[in-house]
């Protein structure tokens, strides 16, 4: 395989409202009818370009979230959005297709944010029961908790 071959990709639409709570995503008309039957699923995956990250990752290793208290870990075990290829994958809860137009919760994209594709979250398939991770893992998310009920 030619590593060094170009790819090319295109947005197939725009995150036309941003924020995790409520997001309107914009299909070009071109694609309108590639939506059909999405209103069937409950939550979708949503492939987007990080392009406010363009900038190429300081280093192949990094403390998630740039804290000292995680351990360094490759990027690759991490969501930082500095990557080699900015690519944001987010499943989201779709609330509503109005048009060309989704409503979905939980993308954590801003307003003007490529979209590259969309492709249905299947329980049977993107489910996996006996998944493992670090445990560094869930101690950060043990300080997103603590964060979030501190902040109410």
């Amino acid at each position: 395989m030619d590593l060094e071959r170009e790819l090319r990709l295109q947005a197939i639409g725009r995150v036309a409202e941003g924020g995790r709570e409520g997001a309107v995503v914009e299909i070009d008309a071109t694609w309108a009818e590639a939506l059909d039957g999405i209103e069937g699923f409950s939550h979708i995956w949503i492939l987007w370009w990080l392009d406010r990250f363009d900038s190429p990752p300081e280093s192949p290793r990094v403390h998630p979230e740039r804290r000292e208290d995680l351990p360094l870990v490759g990027l690759f075990a991490t969501r930082s959005p500095h990557r080699p290829c900015p690519i944001g994958m987010t499943a989201v809860r779709l609330l509503n297709r109005e048009g060309n137009q989704l409503r979905v919760e939980g993308l954590d994209a801003f307003a003007g944010t490529p979209v590259l594709d969309i492709k249905p979250y299947l329980r049977r398939g993107d489910l996996i029961s006996d998944a493992t991770m670090p445990a560094w893992i869930e101690r950060l998310w043990d300080v997103h908790d603590r964060e979030r009920a501190s902040s109410l």
